[in-house]
This record gives C-alpha cells, structure tokens and sequence, in this order.
C-alpha cells in the first residue's frame, strides 16, 4: 500500500476513533477535568512484568500513587545515573513493550535513554534520537557495555589523583584553570579546581564517557546553589541562606571532591547491577534533529515528546555543557520553554512534532503503532495525529501525581495509540 493509499486507509478508519478512544479509558475515568484529582479505581495497579499481548488496554491502571511506585523503584539501577527534568517512568516504558512486544522499537526524542534501557532488559533492540549531545552521552552511557572490572579500577584511579592533589594534576598537564564565565561564577575555587582536574585526567582512561558522567553528575552538586533549588537555580549562591529543606542555615558548598567519590562509587553499583539485569540486544544512540535522521526500520515508537513551554532541555544541563564543551543546540528544540506557550509557540510545536512523526513513519513497518505519553491540556495531539496520517486505536489517560520538589503538582497524561493503517 502506497503512502498515499495509507492515508486514504486511516482517514477511513479514524471514523470510530471515538468509539475505540472511550473503550481504552481506565475503568472510571472520564476525560479530565485539569487540576481535578480523580477517585482511582479499586482495581490493584498494573503489575509491568505481568503485561502480555493479550492484556486489554482498558484493564490498565495507570494512575500509580507514591505508595504504589516509591521513587527509588522509579529510578532502579541506571535510571539515576544523573538526574533529568521530564523522565520517563521505566515501568510505563516496560508496559508497553511488553504489551506490543516489537522487534525494534525506536524513540525519535530519547532524552536520557528510558525507552532504550527497559527495551535493552527485554532484549528488544531500539535506536533512540535526541537534539541534545549531553542527553544522547546520558544514554549512551546507560545502555553501553563494559568490561566492569576494567571499568571500576578506572574509576577508582581518576577520582583518587583528581581529588588527592588537583593542582598538581592541573600543572602536570598544563590545563588552564582559567575556564568560562559560567564556570567562575557557578563554583567555588576549591571545587572547580577538583572538577578541573577530573576532566584533565578523562583522556587518558577507556570508559571515557562514564567518567565524563560522573563528572557533570558531581557539578550539578557542586554548584554555588541552595539545596533546595538544584533543579532551577536563578543566580549563584554565594552567602549563607535560610534552608527550607533542611530546616537551618546552610552555606553553598566549597567542594567537589565528596561528590566525585560519592557518585563514583554510585555509578559503579548501577552500571554493575544493570549489566546483571541486560540481555542480548542492539541498541543505538544517535545525536541529530528527528526531523531529518534516516531511522532503521522499526515496528513500534515508544516516546514521550518534549511539552510545549515547559522545559530547556540544553539550559537544565548548562553545567555539563560549560564543563565538557559540548555542542549548544538549543535553537533545535521543539517546546523550549524560553519559547513560552503562545499561539505562535503552540503552531511551531505543532509544526515541529508533527514533521518528526511524519518522518519516523517513513521507517515504520506496514500496520506498525506509534506510542506516545503526552500531557495534551492544550488538544494538540488531534492535529499532529491526522498530519501524520495514522489512527486512533486507543487512548489511556493517567493521573500523576507523585512528583517532588517544586514540580509536585499533579496533572494528567494521556497515552495515545496510534496505528499504521
């Protein structure tokens, strides 16, 4: 069937998307009412590992509450290598690769590699694409293979010289400690010095990438911030401060070196425990614009688009970027919030993730289905859905409400099907 009998095909069958959209609603849940916290349904909450082929769509219970899903199951082994604002939940992701079962999923905006790491436990392969270099390092990092005895003395030798003397590492190599604005604003001597002399050391080891992560994963620390404000710090903190999460008054932190040897330790656990859990799949990372990256051929898109306002994919990392000299795409975004959330930014979202999708389709296999988490407050999706030509086979909405920190408020996703025609 050619592209243009496709279309024709789904225009056909999108007639009764209404009839399939309302069978595939979680048991008692309407569609939402933004800001009202629905009653959930008495049934148990949706077990991951339990999900078939033959699991009904409507008997999914996704409205999962802290007790049900505490964090530190949401972020089991690698999945908190470095924190990353809008993750993926790895049990949603599990879910529907157990429920579709592809030979080859792919996630057109990977971010730091949920999709990738739960397809990698199932032995699916996947190829993830993500406009962010730091975001694909993430990734590639989470889902690589490694010699682990290797790895943990590499490891344990670059954050003993890094942080027993960084000024005679930085002499030794004749690195500059002269760095960036950024970077002479954001830390303190004492622990840009440690930072400094880490990165100095990088090139000399073979898991290079590992260490760069740990490394981005101590600045972000390290920062001249308040505890409670890692997330969107405005303005360095440089003077004592009234904590709100600790209930005291603390000081911005003068080192580096705790954090360096304490996410040493805590990369190596995960990335051991992961290797113990992986099985035998293909698993690609690729750094580009999906809207122009020739994808191989899949049979599922498993994804959750950037929302439109909400997040700066490159600016939440800045650290990383100013301290790895990564390339800065951040004009390449789809949704920055730096773009706010007018009707001009709605439009070029709309524009923008709708030309992904039609560009991934290019590779989806013949009555493939394309997967996608979205918080679609703003009815978006209907639109981009018919752009790029597929039907609605389902739609499951979720409630979510066990965020933490400053972003605690609840809000509602809605988990679109989509189906190749």
């Amino acid at each position: 069937m050619n592209g243009i009998d496709r279309m024709e095909s789904c225009q056909v069958s999108n007639m009764n998307a209404t009839d399939t959209e309302s069978k595939a609603r979680v048991a008692g849940a309407e569609q939402p009412s933004y800001g009202y916290s629905p009653q959930y349904p008495t049934k148990l909450l949706t077990d991951a590992s339990a999900v078939t082929p033959d699991t009904p769509l409507e008997e999914l219970n996704l409205n999962w509450k802290e007790q049900d899903l505490p964090e530190r199951v949401r972020t089991k082994h690698v999945h908190r290598l470095h924190p990353y604002l809008g993750k993926f939940i790895p049990q949603l992701v599990e879910i529907f690769l157990r429920k579709f079962q592809p030979a080859t999923v792919c996630d057109p905006f990977s971010g730091s590699g949920t999709t990738l790491v739960e397809a990698a436990t199932l032995g699916i392969n996947a190829v993830g694409c993500d406009i962010s270099e730091f975001n694909s390092l993430i990734a590639r990092v989470k889902t690589g293979t490694y010699d682990l005895d290797l790895l943990e003395r590499e490891i344990i030798d670059v954050v003993g010289k890094a942080t027993a003397e960084p000024q005679g590492v930085l002499l030794e190599r004749g690195t500059s400690y002269d760095t960036s604005e950024y970077l002479n604003s954001w830390f303190a001597p004492p622990a840009l010095e440690s930072l400094l002399a880490y990165r100095a050391l990088i090139p000399e080891y073979t898991y290079q990438d590992v260490l760069r992560l740990i490394l981005s994963r101590s600045a972000r620390s390290a920062r001249l911030t308040t505890h409670f404000d890692l997330d969107f710090p405005k303005k360095p903190q440089t003077e004592p401060y009234r904590c709100y999460k600790h209930g005291r008054t603390c000081r911005p932190t003068e080192d580096a070196a705790k954090f360096l040897r304490r996410y040493s330790n805590d990369t190596l656990k995960r990335i051991r425990e992961f290797a113990s859990l992986r099985r035998k799949a293909g698993i690609s990372v690729v750094t580009g614009d999906s809207r122009a990256i020739e994808f191989p051929a899949h049979d599922l898109v498993l994804t959750s688009p950037p929302y439109v306002g909400l997040i700066d994919y490159h600016e939440q990392h800045r650290y990383a970027y100013e301290l790895l000299g990564l390339p800065w795409r951040e004009e390449s975004e789809i949704g920055r919030a730096s773009k706010g959330i007018s009707k001009r930014a709605q439009t070029e979202y709309v524009d923008g993730i709708a030309e992904t999708f039609v560009n991934v389709r290019k590779s989806l296999t013949p009555g493939g289905r394309m997967v996608v988490i979205v918080n679609d407050k703003r009815n978006l999706y209907e639109e981009i859905r018919e752009r790029v030509g597929m039907r609605l086979e389902a739609r499951v909405e979720r409630h979510v409400n066990r965020r933490t920190g400053r972003r605690a408020g609840a809000f509602f996703e809605s988990v679109l099907v989509w189906k190749d025609c």
